[in-house]
Order: C-alpha cells, then sequence, then structure tokens
C-alpha cells in the first residue's frame, strides 16, 4: 500500500508540475495581452481585448470533467492515448491556461499607474515597459496567483483520476469507492491535503520575500 501511495504522489506532483508549467507558458502571454490591450492599457485596442476576452471566458466556463472529454480525439493525437498522467496533462494545461490568463491580468491590474508613467517619461518602450516595469512590478502578485493554480491543478489531478489519469484521484475512487476501502481513501485525502498545505506554505514564503513592501 505505501509503494501505491508513493507512485500515487508522484502522478499527481507530475501532473501538476507539468500542467501548471505548460499553463504559464500560454496563459502568461495571453494575460499580458488582456492587460496591455484593455481600456487605458499601453497598446490599448478594445475590439481586440473584447474578443480575446470573449474567448478566454468560453474556454473558463467549461467543467473540467467535460472538457476532459471533449478533448479526447485531441489527446489522442498528441499522446497516442486517451488515459494516464501525458494524456491528463493535455486536459489540464488547456483547463488551466485561460485561468492564468485572468490571474496574471488582475495581478496588473494592482500595479501603480504612477510606476509606468514614470517609464513613459523616461522614454521606455511598450516593451521595455512590460518586461521591466510591468512584469516586475507585479512578481508578488503572480507567485501567489501561481500559488491559486497549483493548488487548483492538484483538484483537477485529482477528478482527471475518475477517467484513469493516474495519482492520487484514481486510488481514492478505486480502493475508496470501489473497493469500500475508507482508510485508503482518507490517507489519499491527507496526502492531498498535506501537498496542498506544504505548497501554499512556499508560495507565500516566496511572495512576502519578493515583496518590497515588506523591506
Amino acid at each position: 500500500m505505501t509503494q501505491l501511495l508513493t507512485q500515487g504522489t508522484i502522478d499527481t506532483l507530475y501532473m501538476t508540475i507539468v500542467s501548471t508549467f505548460f499553463a504559464y507558458v500560454l496563459g502568461l502571454p495571453m494575460g499580458v495581452l488582456l492587460s496591455v490591450t484593455g481600456k487605458g492599457g499601453i497598446m490599448e485596442n478594445q475590439p481586440f481585448n473584447s474578443v480575446f476576452g470573449w474567448l478566454i471566458n468560453i474556454l473558463r466556463s467549461f467543467p473540467f470533467v467535460i472538457l476532459m472529454i471533449v478533448l479526447i480525439p485531441f489527446t489522442r493525437l498528441v499522446t497516442g492515448k486517451m488515459i494516464g498522467t501525458n494524456a491528463a496533462c493535455i486536459s489540464l494545461i488547456i483547463a488551466a491556461a485561460p485561468f492564468v490568463a485572468r490571474l496574471v491580468e488582475s495581478s496588473f491590474a494592482e500595479i501603480d499607474i504612477g510606476v509606468i508613467e514614470a517609464a513613459k517619461c523616461m522614454g521606455a518602450t511598450k516593451w521595455q515597459i512590460i518586461f521591466h516595469v510591468m512584469l516586475t512590478e507585479a512578481v508578488p502578485s503572480l507567485i501567489r496567483g501561481l500559488s491559486i493554480t497549483t493548488i487548483t491543478l492538484i483538484g483537477y489531478s485529482a477528478m482527471a483520476g475518475a477517467v484513469g489519469a493516474g495519482g492520487l484521484g484514481d486510488i481514492a475512487i478505486r480502493y475508496g469507492l470501489h473497493r469500500y476501502q475508507y482508510n485508503v481513501m482518507m490517507l489519499t485525502v491527507l496526502l492531498l491535503v498535506i501537498i496542498v498545505c506544504i505548497i501554499q506554505i512556499i508560495f507565500d514564503y516566496l511572495a512576502n520575500h519578493v515583496d518590497k513592501r515588506n523591506r
């Protein structure tokens, strides 16, 4: 049983880390686009912002379980199969990317507009403002958003276990629900709680450490 739970924990962490990384690879640029093209943004473009925001909202509106089913053909095309940790990562990434985009947009909205105006007055280009001012100023908030995304994806990975993705969610369903071994299910819940608490502590520390307001 120890070996089973260990492998389940490894699978859950694998799905979470991989999907979080690629969700930010996709979601961070999307969030930047939403922010800079919005009203008052440095590249304001309301028609584009409205359409792009609408598309992101559509992706966010899909319940995760339904999204996994819809993506089965695409998942099979990319990974060659429809079950397993790698297959689950496809759905996790697509589910999380628009969520990340909105978190990034919110992080940028917290930036003091005076800092951006000062950069403009000093002759900074739009790209310099994005990379050297906006992203830098938003780091503490982005880290907190990263913790929210990571914890959310842990929950999604547990749901993915219901359709053969593996991980702790799969163990809880197979042993707790189908075999009535509730002690196993409680152990998986305990492990998930511990993982979430550790992640929250780590990211809270990092966010407070880089936040210049705490210096």
